[in-house]
């Protein structure tokens, strides 16, 4: 019997699949088709210090094998999530991850301050955002600006700290190196890849916003280099995610480095595909003859 349990940055989760953030909510709706304390653990929506009703409509755009969005982290603040949501969730057997956001260093610093004094398990710091101060270049494109924020937050985070990448860099290995200078516990990658798609008819981009961010299959084998990059650069766990669908995304995924696994797009298809890849991956781990999970993490042989 293969034991499912991975502990990530010292906290134990009682299987590697983990809910990925702007996919499942707060967990309320699914848990109407399943008990979401059968998950490892649910990254929960991006989070601001205020209030967000986030980009105008559309927002959303399929391309093939994967969707566009642009919903520009819409969320009900951080007063809502933890008097409301958070309480919701403390009473299911779940680890409880906080994704946070901001566009300002001094947003970031006090969205982490006010959710680590909360009861959450773990802070996941979304760097995908505009620096509006800056010129609106992300925090997570450059060496730099990813040591200053995440070194601003570390000073207030009383919780372990996962820094999510974008793939929007030239280098992810060299960004998750100053992620973990800077006093990230664990990293989560891949974020969505920057894309477009344009209505022939109208000449108009179909979302809104004009850009957005690419998730499901397509990105995956992206993902898969990425995290791969990011193992061989690093010496703290990884989360990985993009694209992931299936059992065997996850096992291919956690054979290139990743601890644990997130589930996003996937969900908009099948509610029920973190379950699955629950079941199938402790089966194919029991036919492998692997006495845990852990055993699978960055097992893959290069050529």
């Amino acid at each position: 019997m293969t034991d499912m349990r991975v502990k990530i940055a010292g906290v134990e989760m009682k299987n590697p699949i983990i809910t990925a953030s702007g996919a499942f909510g707060y967990g309320m709706e699914y848990n109407e088709f399943y008990d979401i304390s059968l998950l490892g653990g649910i990254s929960c929506k991006g989070t601001t210090v205020l209030e967000r009703q986030g980009n105008p409509g559309p927002r959303i755009a399929e391309t093939p094998s994967g969707m566009l969005n642009s919903v520009g982290l819409q969320n009900p603040g951080s007063e809502a999530f933890i008097n409301t949501y958070l309480p919701w969730l403390r009473q299911r057997d779940i680890t409880v991850i906080s994704n946070v956001a901001g566009h300002s260093m001094d947003e970031y610093v006090e969205i982490v301050r006010r959710v680590s004094d909360a009861n959450v398990d773990m802070v996941e710091l979304n760097i995908s955002c505009p620096n509006v101060k800056e010129g609106g270049m992300s925090f997570g494109t450059s060496c730099e600006s990813v040591e200053a924020v995440v070194s601003e937050v570390r000073k207030v985070c009383k919780r372990p700290l996962i820094v999510k990448l974008t793939p929007n860099v030239t280098d992810i290995g060299e960004i998750a190196k100053a992620a973990e200078a800077a006093g990230a516990d664990a990293v989560s990658l891949i974020n969505t890849l920057t894309g477009m798609r344009i209505d022939i008819r109208t000449r108009r981009p179909i979302l809104k916003n004009n850009i957005g961010g690419l998730s499901g299959p397509a990105v995956f084998p992206v993902a898969v280099r990425m995290v791969r990059q990011v193992y061989k650069s690093v010496n703290i766990p990884i989360i990985g995610m993009g694209g992931v669908a299936t059992w065997e995304d996850a096992a291919e995924m956690m054979m290139a480095g990743a601890a644990a696994i997130q589930v996003g797009a996937a969900l908009f298809r099948d509610p029920y595909a973190p379950l699955k890849i629950i079941d199938g991956l402790k089966a194919f781990c029991e036919e492998q003859g692997l006495a845990s999970v852990t055993e699978l993490t960055g097992t893959v042989e290069e050529w």
